[in-house]
Parts: structure tokens; C-alpha cells; sequence
């Protein structure tokens, strides 16, 4: 039995797979502080509250552990895993905003979080939710929160970027795995954002704090610092304050090519209704069971929306982070729920990282499903990303057995509009050149014109 490549820093305990599903291992050097997290009523309230996953304890015997095995645990499966650098701002707020409520409610237990990391979060049902059961420590009067700078990296530092700069700030966790540092923050936030008393202090001050204490070690200074304590109620009071502070940012989300992009499309009202008809009359054609349908492009998601009827999952994925953002906001408020918007850059795709390269799993690596939909995005691979047609083909081939693709010819306004400051160098892109690069892949199950339109919608199926 091995550790998943994502769980190695904990000596808790670790997460493995066995026959598709994901298990937890509770170590011996965890089970008194288990038996007390479950035995406090924590673990109930927070489940109930739908805010940490539920396990089931494996007693059977049919899955054994390693040596070192005290428990071994089956979570609530997570669907699908997705990281903070790929959310839209709200979803990262939504999670900090979670973490904190975790923490304030361990601590009315006798608890505390160990660890604050954004990777303990994962969205389930359009909300975030808590996924390590062994980040619980009991709690020690007068020790400050072990988890306040971890906290401060993964969620105040980029939630704040997103805010006062930019929303591609976010990013920067990918060349972080264990936060922003603040003091990386502290210089690209604006120089206002330090007369915001709660961003000075757990900021500003705390990232000068940091690098005042940075060669401590080995002086004596670093126990003088540690000896630092706080009772419960000033650790309370810092909790709140980071709650204050992260319900106080806003994005303001700047006017971008695809935030209203369905209300400058160039489809007619009919022709509209018809590509609407035809994406669920293909998903009604295809034959297999469906549990996760990727929708690439897929904006706001208008057609996540028609595809949620018919799978379990939908992973509703855009460049734009404000679309991103506007999917996100209507799933929690109107619904499905079994829609997962995220950001994500097909042109460059979220990499493996970490350790190894094997930390945090790429986008391909974690991409595949029953069924994709491509609509409207061909284009803008092929012409605006030089993207050959046959590469693309390659590479959807690689996710999914069934393809939902719609070819949007030159002449269409979109596409003159993309050519109209660039040369045409494309003279394989016509409907005789795309039907041949996918060819190679994919079998042709159907092809019909949008009425009122130059585009095609397909239906394909992998060879």
C-alpha cells in the first residue's frame, strides 16, 4: 500500500486508492487525538453542518494497512479534484470563509485546525467542503494557532492579490505550492492596502515579523519567539478578524471578451433555440452511462447547464476568470449543483507540481471523462492559438470517448473577427480540413448544420 503522491506531509496519516475508491489511513501515532476528535462531538457537528466530509470506519478487514495502521477510513468520495489556482474568486473566498468557521467551531471542542491549506478544501454540490479528517489537533490554552501564517499564505495573501490587483494573481500558488509569500504580497499589494488595519497586521506586519525572525534559528532568538502565547479569547479575536477581513474583499470584475459573451453572440434567436436542442438531442443519442462531462469553453455555462441533466458531474471550465466567476455565483444561487466551474487555460493547462512532479496532478492527468463538449472554441484554438486541427483532435481523444464539437468556418462574423488583424495562415481550416484531422480520432456519429448559421454541431465517438 502506498501513499497518493499528494499525501506524504502528514504523519498522521495518508490517503491511498484501492480498486477506484480513495481511503484514509489513521496512523498510531494519531489515534488518541482521533478517538477524541471523534468521541467530542466536533466530527458530528461539522459533518452535519455538511462542512468536513463523512467517513465510514473499515472494520471488515478486507483493506489492511501498513504496519504502522490504527484505522483505516473510506471518506465521502470527492468526484472530481480541483485546486485553489484553478477557482474563481468567490469559490477561494467561499473556502477561506469555511476554514475559519472549521476552526472557530474545533475550538468550541477543545480543538483546533493543525493545518489551514486551500488543497483541504474541495467543492461538492456547488460548495466548498473540508476534506482532512486528521488536520485536528486538541487545542492548548495560550497556544497561538500553529495554522495562522499556513492560513494567511493560502487564502488572505491571494484572495487580497485578486482583490487590489488582479485575478490572475491566483497563479502564483502554482509556483507556491505552500502559499503566497507574504512577503511577495506585502510588495505587489498597494501601498493603501496599509492603512487597512486588518491587511497591515496580517500582511504587512506579519510578513516584516517574518523576515525579523528569519535567521533565528540556532541564536536562541527563535525559542523567544515561539514562547509567544495567546489565550483563547485573543485567539478568537484573530479568528474574527480574518473572517472581517475576507468578507470585506470584493472583486470588482472588469469587462472582459466572454463575461457577456452570450449577449453579443452572433446567433439569431432561432438559430440560438436549434444549437440549444441539439447539444440535448446529441447527449440523448449517446448510449453510454454518464457520470463526468467536461464542458471546455463553456463560459457562464449555458450548455453545463443542459449537460447536468444528463451525467453526474459537470466540470464546467473557462479561461475567463469572470465568467468563471458569474458560473459559480448562479450555481450556488439557482442551481444544479452537480456543476463544477473552474479556470483553466487549454492553451496551457494547469501543470503537475510539487514533489516530484507529482503533488498536485496536472490538468490532463485528472481530466478524463465520459463525454466533451467543445462549443464554440475551435476557432479560437486553431486560428487565435495557432493550434493545429489535428493536435486538438489528439488531445480531446485523449479525455473522452464521446465529443460534442461545433466547427465555426471563416466565414462566420467571429471568425473574421479574429482574422481581421492577423494574416490568414490556415488553409487547412475548412469543414473538409476539420472533418480530416478528426477523422484520425473520431468516428462521425452525426453532423448537422445550426439553422440561421454557418457552424456545424457534431457528434463524434472515439475510434
Amino acid at each position: 500500500m502506498e501513499a497518493l503522491p499528494s499525501s506524504f506531509r502528514d504523519n498522521s496519516g495518508f490517503v491511498f486508492s484501492h480498486s477506484g475508491c480513495v481511503y484514509r489511513q489513521v496512523n498510531r501515532c494519531y489515534a488518541e487525538h482521533y478517538q477524541n476528535f471523534m468521541s467530542s462531538g466536533l466530527y458530528q457537528k461539522l459533518v452535519e453542518k455538511h462542512w468536513l466530509v463523512s467517513h465510514e470506519e473499515l472494520t471488515d478487514g478486507t483493506i489492511t494497512g501498513t504496519s504502522d495502521c490504527y484505522k483505516i477510513l473510506k471518506p465521502q468520495q470527492i468526484p472530481y479534484i480541483s485546486y485553489p489556482y484553478e477557482w474563481s474568486f468567490s469559490q477561494l473566498k467561499d473556502a477561506a470563509i469555511l476554514t475559519l468557521r472549521i476552526q472557530h467551531q474545533a475550538m468550541k471542542h477543545g480543538f483546533m485546525l493543525k493545518d489551514a491549506s486551500a488543497f483541504n478544501i474541495q467543492f461538492l454540490d456547488a460548495r466548498p467542503v473540508f476534506i482532512d479528517t486528521l488536520s485536528f489537533e486538541p487545542y492548548v490554552e495560550g497556544r497561538p494557532w500553529v495554522a495562522y501564517k499556513q492560513f494567511c499564505q493560502h487564502f488572505l495573501a491571494p484572495l487580497a492579490l485578486m482583490s487590489y490587483r488582479d485575478a490572475e494573481l491566483s497563479k502564483l500558488m502554482i509556483s507556491h505550492i505552500d502559499g503566497i509569500p507574504l512577503s511577495l504580497a506585502s510588495k505587489l499589494l498597494p501601498l493603501r492596502t496599509r492603512l487597512n488595519y486588518a491587511l497591515a497586521a496580517h500582511i504587512h506586519f506579519h510578513s516584516k515579523l517574518q523576515q525579523d525572525h528569519a535567521d533565528d534559528a540556532g541564536t536562541g532568538t527563535a525559542a523567544r519567539a515561539t514562547a509567544v502565547t495567546i489565550s483563547a479569547k485573543g485567539l478568537t479575536g484573530v479568528i474574527e478578524s480574518l473572517a472581517k477581513v475576507i468578507e470585506k474583499l470584493r472583486w470588482k470584475m472588469p469587462d472582459t471578451e466572454w463575461g457577456d459573451y452570450y449577449q453579443n453572440t452572433n446567433y439569431s434567436s432561432r438559430a440560438d433555440d436549434e444549437k440549444h436542442a441539439l447539444v440535448e438531442s446529441f447527449l440523448q443519442d449517446i448510449p453510454d452511462a454518464l457520470n463526468t462531462v467536461q464542458d471546455l469553453g463553456a463560459n457562464t455555462g449555458e450548455y453545463s447547464q443542459i449537460a447536468a441533466r444528463y451525467c453526474q458531474l459537470v466540470l464546467s471550465q473557462d479561461i475567463d476568470p469572470v465568467a468563471v466567476e458569474m458560473n459559480y455565483r448562479q450555481r450556488k444561487s439557482d442551481g444544479p449543483s452537480n456543476i463544477l466551474p473552474l479556470v483553466q487555460n487549454l492553451v496551457s493547462p494547469t501543470p503537475a507540481i510539487g514533489w516530484g512532479n507529482a503533488e498536485r496532478s496536472s490538468f490532463m492527468e485528472r481530466a478524463h471523462c465520459d463525454a466533451l463538449l467543445a462549443l464554440a472554441l475551435i476557432h479560437h484554438l486553431a486560428i487565435s492559438n495557432n493550434v493545429p486541427l489535428d493536435g486538438i483532435a489528439a488531445q480531446f481523444a485523449e479525455l473522452t470517448k464521446w465529443l460534442i464539437i461545433e466547427f465555426v468556418p471563416k466565414s462566420d462574423s467571429q471568425v473574421v473577427r479574429l482574422l481581421a488583424t492577423r494574416e490568414d495562415i490556415f488553409p487547412s481550416y475548412t469543414r473538409e480540413g476539420f472533418e480530416q484531422a478528426f477523422c484520425q480520432f473520431f468516428q462521425i456519429e452525426r453532423a448537422v448544420p445550426v439553422p440561421e448559421s454557418e457552424r456545424i454541431l457534431y457528434l463524434m465517438r472515439t475510434r
